[in-house]
């Protein structure tokens, strides 16, 4: 048997967000490699083009030492892939807290709510991941919508809250609505408005409150010692946080224990999740959407994709198009956004309409749709937050309203139980917000045990040539597939 020479390395704990390691100057180099990246579309950035940046993303630093805590198996794989003897502190290997799922249980029927609170229906599922949480200090979990996040996040809070004592809970949401989603929940949940301070556009950034719920662009131009306060932090919709403004709050976070990552869904990109591991901890999944349907959780979900055949003189005249060229022409395709319309008009119960571009397409659907005997609504990136929830609570308790909506606005995090029709009128080939918009509607409601999904594509292939949006729509038969969910595709003549 050949005999391999084994090299060194040391790994040590710098602080709350970074590794250090310490090695010869050749594994530094082959680890540097190992974990650099290509990141999907970097040709398409501004910073590419103009070649200030070289599309790679490098999550190793040889020069340093330094590397995300979160990334310690991938470089204990690392390690034995190329036989390299490697030691670790021990704060770092011996952290996990040894805690049994009997106690976790008994923390959360404690929460008992007040008179005014909801009564506390936790699932097996919610348990386990609170518990596998509290024993590992950090981790990015995987809980799809209306999986009950918010539940989960509420049990952290409470139990850090007890904890940390002088130290404070910082909670990152992306949007305004989410910022006072979750502080609504936490109240129905039975805890009081003393423990909970909301940043946002207009509020201060300092309380005498335990539990600050923010939007990140409210804190990411913050000054690092402003984060030292803080003992725990915990990101919603963790899948947003690769942005460079957020990854620079959560390493300003370098003197915080706690961290955990909660998302419905990951894109498939290696870099995603390495850098929400690296700055979190270790994917842990904790229930499939398909799981929640299958145990009655959730509403039945029904997919029906529509492929729409243009003629054959459009599909030869738009052959060789860019994707922005193609997706001009379908926006501004009359007989698209007619079928669109109709098919809107003649959904039973509350539909929302999906659009990506505003003024291109979003706001001549709804000038269109504005006409019809219903209620009618625009939310768009313009639209304020107080508006925004006027418009959710009042399709609550409408039966046959309309929301004409841009994925940005709608796709994440906002919940409308009374939702029965969700229409994707702008191709997408990303999972999440594939996934995303289609969790606004499987929440169950008094009225709703069914949600159906009309994924609108565009066929206008010429010959052997396919275009754009329908490789995208290939995409999402993919990810409907992998996910498990049931769907049938009709083509249509335009």
């Amino acid at each position: 048997m050949e005999n391999h020479t084994l090299y060194k390395m040391h790994i040590s704990k710098l602080n709350e967000v970074y590794l250090k390691i310490e090695t010869d100057s050749g594994i530094a180099r082959e680890m540097s490699d190992y974990f650099t990246f290509e990141v999907p579309g970097a040709r398409f950035m501004p910073a590419y083009r103009n070649k200030i940046w070289d599309g790679k993303i490098r999550l190793f630093s040889a020069q340093s030492g330094k590397i995300y805590f979160g990334l310690l198996t991938y470089i204990e794989q690392f390690c034995k892939t190329n036989e390299i003897e490697y030691t670790v502190d021990g704060d770092i290997k011996d952290a996990k807290f040894k805690l049994q799922k009997d106690t976790t249980k008994d923390f959360i029927e404690s929460l008992r709510p007040t008179s005014k609170g909801k009564l506390l229906d936790v699932r097996d599922y919610q348990i386990d991941a609170i518990h596998s949480a509290i024993r590992k200090h950090r981790g990015l979990f995987l809980s799809p919508t209306a999986s009950g996040k918010s539940l989960i996040i509420y049990a952290l809070v409470r139990y850090y809250d007890i904890l940390l004592k002088e130290k404070k809970i910082l909670i990152l949401v992306p949007t305004t609505s989410l910022v006072e989603q979750m502080y609504s929940d936490f109240i129905d949940y039975g805890w009081s408005d003393d423990f909970l301070h909301r940043i946002y556009a207009g509020h201060e950034r300092e309380s005498s409150k335990s539990v600050y719920i923010s939007t990140w662009q409210s804190l990411y131009k913050m000054k690092k010692p402003y984060f030292s306060k803080f003992g725990c932090v915990i990101g919603d919709e963790a899948h947003l946080f690769k942005s460079k403004s957020l990854t620079n709050i959560l390493t300003k976070l370098d003197l915080c224990k706690y961290r955990f990552g909660l998302t419905g869904t990951l894109d498939d990109t290696q870099t995603h999740r390495l850098v929400l591991e690296g700055l979190f901890g270790s994917v842990e999944k904790v229930i499939t959407t398909k799981e929640l349907i299958d145990s009655g959780t959730l509403a039945d979900l029904e997919i029906n994709c529509i492929v729409l055949k243009h003629t054959e003189e459009e599909s030869k005249s738009l052959k060789g198009s860019s994707y922005a060229e193609e997706i001009n022409y379908l926006v501004g395709n009359v007989r698209r956004n007619n079928f669109i319309i109709n098919l809107s008009d003649n959904l039973e119960g509350n539909t929302l309409c999906l659009f990506s571009l505003v003024l291109k397409h979003g706001k001549n659907l709804y000038e269109e749709m504005e006409k019809f005997d219903r209620k009618v609504f625009f939310v768009y990136g313009g639209t304020d937050a107080e508006t925004r929830e006027k418009i959710r609570a009042i399709t609550e308790g409408e039966k046959n309203a309309i929301i004409v909506a841009s994925y940005g606005t709608f796709s994440t995090g906002v919940n409308i139980r009374n939702l029965h029709n969700i229409v994707f009128t702008s191709p997408s080939k990303s999972k999440i917000r594939v996934l995303q918009s289609l969790g606004r509607g499987l929440r169950k409601s008094e009225s709703k045990r069914s949600v159906r999904l009309f994924d609108i594509a565009d066929d206008l292939s010429y010959k052997s040539h396919k275009n754009f949006t329908l490789n995208h729509f290939y995409d999402r038969i993919n990810i409907y597939n992998t996910e498990k969910f049931n769907h049938k595709i009709d083509k249509i003549k335009l």
